[in-house]
């Protein structure tokens, strides 16, 4: 018995209906008590209110700072997290109260490349083991050595050597463990691949080689990619549509270039300035935006707009009005920003000034301190 092929994985093509749905989405997570006798009510707002849709054979880059909720959403969608609050629709299947048996069956078509290419593979297990796991799991292949076979195609599948079957993780370069990594995660033929920042910790020449392998994959076994990663020129490469993220909450979202060449989030517009220039007379020319402040605590985050103590254009009404993630007038729909006041398009963000209060902003950044 061989593991379903991408063929018969998969509905009928011109299907409009998005293969992954997220709605109110929120995750919590409480802060432990430095007390023995004082128990503490605090908790983190990892993710806080997040819509977004994945269409079937797209690329969704998921990008922003450290600590702004990537991860953990991934980790929601894969259902490696409970919910706090929220509904994820998968291929047209409510999945966010699904028990563990009810989730074993749709591991098949959900799976993950982690970040460590180390940290995720047992040291003592073999490679082969480690990639045949899930043909075990879910009792794929009449005999071992059927299933020997089917990690072997995996292996050179992933551009790996099938004799190296029998060794350790370790006798492997970075690199070829996130082969190893995709391997496993290919294993069952899932539609939906979500890739948490899997470039990461590698070289750049390793770097672009993983990238091509996961275009190739992707064309050949007809995926769906989430691609988590802070490095805004890879996700540039590797995205059909980005989603900016910043302090639990989807920022703004559209088609990559579309994003790149009309930023209309302040947030957005700071993030794609830092993207390193290759040209030194562009990169001379090209104004810097460097924000005040640090990202407040996910555990007091700031009222109305997450984004106003650090925003140059912030109004008054951001610190009370939360805005909605909806498209700016004149834009498509698959363009949407959560800003009371978005940039126009070709606005100099570096001239604008903001019209807030000190004792504002001080208000938030006090409780920020305090929760902290």
């Amino acid at each position: 018995m061989t593991p379903p092929s991408a063929e018969q994985n998969r509905d009928s093509p011109g299907t409009e209906e998005p293969l992954l749905r997220v709605e109110g989405l929120r995750k919590y997570f409480p802060v432990k008590s430095s007390s023995l006798f004082r128990r503490s009510d605090a908790v983190v707002h990892a993710v806080d209110g997040v819509d977004l849709e994945v269409l079937r054979g797209e690329t969704l880059g998921l990008v922003g700072e450290t600590g702004c909720g990537k991860s953990t959403l991934a980790r929601c969608v894969a259902r490696l997290y409970d919910l706090t609050e929220g509904t994820i629709t998968f291929n047209g299947q409510d999945i966010s109260r699904l028990g563990r048996r009810q989730m074993r069956s749709l591991r098949r078509e959900i799976q993950v490349i982690f970040q460590d290419p180390f940290g995720s593979l047992n040291p003592r297990r073999r490679v082969g083991s480690i990639i045949g796991d899930p043909f075990v799991i879910h009792n794929i292949g009449d005999s071992k050595a059927e299933r020997k076979k089917m990690v072997q195609d995996l292996m050179e599948l992933v551009g790996l050597n099938p004799e190296h079957y029998n060794r350790f993780p370790q006798d492997f370069s970075g690199g070829q463990r996130q082969r190893i990594g995709a391997a496993r995660a290919l294993a069952l033929r899932p539609r939906l691949l979500i890739c948490d920042e899997p470039v990461s910790a590698l070289d750049v020449s390793i770097q672009a080689q993983l990238i091509n392998l996961l275009a190739d994959l992707q064309d050949e076994l007809d995926l769906t990619y989430i691609f988590i990663t802070h490095d805004l020129s890879v996700v540039r490469h590797v995205s059909d549509r980005i989603a900016v993220m910043y302090l639990g909450k989807v920022a703004e979202t559209a088609p990559v270039e579309e994003l790149f060449e009309t930023t209309r989030h302040p947030y957005t517009r700071a993030l794609l300035s830092a993207v390193p220039v290759a040209d030194p007379d562009l990169s001379d020319s090209r104004d810097r935006i460097v924000l005040a402040g640090d990202m407040p605590t996910p555990v007091a985050p700031p009222s109305g707009c997450r984004f106003h103590t650090r925003c140059p254009k912030a109004q008054p009404a951001c610190v009370t009005t939360e805005p909605p993630l909806e498209p700016v007038l004149g834009d498509a729909d698959s363009h949407q920003t959560a800003c009371l006041y978005p940039l126009e398009v070709g606005e100099d963000l570096s001239k604008a000034t903001a019209n807030v209060a000190d004792s504002e902003i001080g208000a938030d950044q006090q409780a920020t301190g305090a929760a902290s």
